[in-house]
Order: structure tokens, then sequence, then C-alpha cells
């Protein structure tokens, strides 16, 4: 298949109202504030898809995260503009261990049809406020929007119905949570409120959880992100499918750790962000967990743009190394 639809197939595609959530630009590009920096760098955006799409063959969970972090990396690179030094880095890191994999392999030649992105929030929808495995379905379907949204010429049948499929197989939960009646988010359409919302959770979670990793403050900003990004490319309905989930796992952060949360080893302090070229050059080769080491930050760098409240950005930023 070629990498680039024809200019006559691609406005038949996205002259269509289901095609809408494609067709757009990407997020803050109509003030100029995104801009692709390299055509050639989107080699992520494929790779990712194509994991997003096969991974519910193979290790669901571990290999949608991984296949997510691909998208995470790129579309962290692009809207933190960093360095090519950090650039580079970040693509050996994910060469050495995921691009090159079978989760990552090519597709079959396949003809795009953009029109049918809308399954995959149909298949999100399912779940009906269902909490499923702390929110990767919003997070994976987000992913995958934003990546038909950068490349409508991979929007193929097969893997939109790989990516479905993804989202089918993620499980409940503790999903018999019952959400705090304080727990009421702003709609993730108000972008600045939600993603302050999302951010102050995330700040008051890492001091909550300390000693105990911090698996669940990161997941707040991604499950939190993931819907307020949703909410931005003009997929509001499927954001707000996912509001009672995302209230029950606010709920289950709040109340801290309980006797089933195993006690972990904090990080060190370090003064070094992942929007340097400084930290990614000093992680190891096969420090990246799955995937988290670039999704948390891509997430966490997302929402802090959104907001202009100094004071909640000098608290996070002040305690941030304890997630990164």
């Amino acid at each position: 298949m070629s990498t680039h639809l024809s200019r006559r197939t691609f406005v038949r595609h996205t002259s269509s109202g289901l095609c809408g959530l494609l067709a757009g630009s990407m997020p803050g590009a109509e003030t100029g504030g995104r801009q692709e920096h390299n055509a050639a760098a989107k080699r992520l955006i494929l790779l990712g898809l194509n994991g997003l799409a096969r991974a519910h063959t193979m290790s669901y969970f571990t290999d949608g995260h991984r296949s997510a972090a691909l998208i995470s990396a790129h579309l962290m690179c692009e809207e933190n503009h960093l360095a090519e030094e950090a650039r580079a880095r970040i693509e050996q890191l994910l060469d050495l261990n995921w691009a090159q994999t079978p989760l990552c392999a090519p597709f079959p030649e396949e003809d795009p049809d953009p029109e049918q992105v809308r399954k995959i929030g149909e298949a999100l929808m399912e779940a009906r406020g269902s909490l499923r495995e702390v929110g990767h379905n919003a997070i994976f379907a987000m992913h995958a929007l934003r990546g038909f949204r950068l490349m409508p010429e991979l929007a193929t049948p097969r893997r939109i119905q790989g990516v479905c499929s993804l989202l089918r197989a993620i499980k409940p939960w503790r999903d018999d949570t019952r959400p705090a009646e304080d727990v009421d988010p702003p709609p993730f359409g108000d972008l600045t409120a939600a993603s302050a919302f999302v951010l102050r959770e995330a700040g008051t979670a890492i001091d909550r959880w300390q000693g105990h990793g911090q698996g669940f403050s990161g997941h707040m900003l991604t499950f939190g992100q993931a819907l307020v990004e949703l909410a931005e490319m003009g997929a509001s309905d499927w954001a707000e499918s996912c509001r009672e989930a995302f209230r029950k796992y606010v709920t289950i952060t709040r109340g801290g750790p309980g006797p089933e949360d195993k006690p972990r080893p904090d990080h060190r302090p370090s003064q070094l962000r992942p929007n340097s070229a400084e930290y990614w050059r000093k992680r190891g080769d096969r420090q990246v967990d799955i995937g988290h080491a670039f999704k948390y930050p891509y997430s966490y760098y997302n929402l802090l743009a959104r907001v202009s409240d100094d004071t909640l950005r000098r608290e996070l930023d002040a305690k941030a190394w304890q997630v990164f």
C-alpha cells in the first residue's frame, strides 16, 4: 500500500462527517502551536499503529502498552520540540526494545477506509462506564485516533478492526467501586479545567502513594489525558462515555494504598526531566519498562501545556521526578 493517499482519495474519504476526526488538524495547530518536525519521524506512528492493531493476538495488555508508547514517544518529541540528541536517543531506545519485533511488523497492503475509524469509538463505548484495567481501553483508543489522524493513509480496515479487538480485550478492574459523590471532573471538552483537575489529582496521588510506586499517579495522567485529548479531537462522546469509569479510578486513587498494594522503592530525587536530552542519555538501554517511560511524560507535558496556573506548575515540577 502506498504510504500516501492521492488527493482525490483523501478528499473523498475526509469529506464525510464520519471522517471529521481524521480530517482535522493536530490539536493546537490552528494557532500555529504544533508543527511536525520531520515527516520521517512518523515512522513511530506507523510502528505503533501496527502494534495496537496486532496486540490482541499477542500479550494484549503488555503489547498494547508498548505500541501506545511508540506513538507517545513521537507526540512527546513533537509537542515539546525536543532536541535532536533527545529524539535520536528515544528512537534508539525504541529500536533496541520493540520496533524490530514482530509486534510492529508490516501489515498486509490494503486500501484505507477512514470512515471505519468510528468503530473504535463504538468499541470504547461498549464498556458503558465500566472501569477497564485502569482505563487502558480509553488510553489505547486515544493513541489509535491520534495515529490515524496524523497518518490517515494507515486507517485500513484490518488495522481498525485490530484496535477494536484490543479495546474489547481490556478486562474490568475494581469495577465494583462506587464513585465518591465529590469526584466530579469538569466536562472533558473544557480542556483547561479538565486538564487542571487531572494534574491536581495526579499531584496529590504522588504524595499519597509514596513508598508504593507511582503507577496510580502515572495512570491518573494517562487516563485523564486520554479523555481530554479525545474531547479536543472532536470525540467528546467517546470521552464522556468513560466519565463513570474515570470517577471510579479517581475514587480508588484517592483511597491510597490498601493491603493488596505492595510497597515499592521510590525513585531517587533528580533535577533531570524527560524534556531534556540528558535525561534520555542517562536512561539505560533496557530501562523502558512496558512503555510508561514514554507515556507518563507525554501525558504530563500535554496536560501541563493546557493550563496557565503557575503555582500548579511549580508544585508538580518539584515532585515530578517521582513519576519519571
